[in-house]
């Protein structure tokens, strides 16, 4: 991994990209939870809590504001009440699709909200090349069909728009996949890259640990992230 950052109308019907670049080697058992009850249940109370500390917020901030594009519309894949842009960060949008209706509302950054689960309806309601960039933040653990949704993400960005991927080493052990239960952060990162690498159709990844320095005194921090190949 590379330490540190460089000093150290949207809405479309309902779209599922089925072209493949390469055999999914994924299997379905990879991708189950101790708790398989519907995510909408798990998530139906609001959770007004962040999930990183405070100087890792800060960190993830910061590299938003350096790698996400000023002005453009941008998805905040599986948000919750807080996105942790930076306050003065410039954008056309901020679109916010997460599981609790509360927790989007609360959510101040966010121009638009849209209620869904991407574990049962894997199409992205957005029309296809319409976005500059996603972002999934501390959450990707949680995808039980990454490879559908990576290509659904492809489909919505606009050419050499950009997917962040953000995480750490927090989740809710109940609702993370085996496999990502079963990895260290360093093979989560190589997951990750077999992701876009088996979704297809993306430039070579960019793998970054952001976390605060010392290691240990803040949670970790770490960053995949590509660009959609330019057709």
């Amino acid at each position: 991994m590379q330490s540190g950052l460089a000093h150290r109308p949207w809405y479309g019907s309902m779209g599922f990209a089925m072209s493949t670049e390469s055999e999914n080697p994924f299997r379905p058992e990879y991708f189950r939870r101790e708790d398989e009850s519907p995510d909408v249940l798990f998530y139906r109370e609001p959770r007004l809590v962040v999930h990183i500390d405070d100087r890792a917020i800060e960190a993830v901030g910061e590299y938003f504001s350096t790698s996400l594009p000023s002005e453009g519309i941008i998805l905040d894949l599986m948000s919750s009440w807080r996105s942790h842009l930076p306050a003065d960060f410039e954008r056309e949008r901020l679109i916010g699709l997460g599981l609790n209706g509360v927790e989007l509302a609360e959510n101040p950054q966010l121009d638009d909200r849209v209620l869904a689960d991407i574990n049962t309806v894997r199409g992205l309601p957005f029309r296809d090349n319409s976005l500059h960039a996603v972002v999934i933040t501390v959450s990707i653990q949680y995808v039980t069909h990454p490879v559908e949704i990576f290509r659904e993400v492809h489909r919505v960005l606009e050419d050499r728009g950009s997917f962040h991927i953000i995480y750490s080493n927090r989740m809710f052990p109940t609702k993370a996949t085996a496999i990502w239960r079963s990895l260290d952060d360093y093979e989560h990162a190589q997951l990750i890259n077999a992701y876009f690498a088996v979704s297809g159709g993306w430039e070579q990844p960019r793998v970054l640990d952001i976390s605060p320095q010392p290691k240990g005194a803040s949670d970790p921090v770490y960053v995949v992230s590509a660009r959609k190949v330019a057709e």
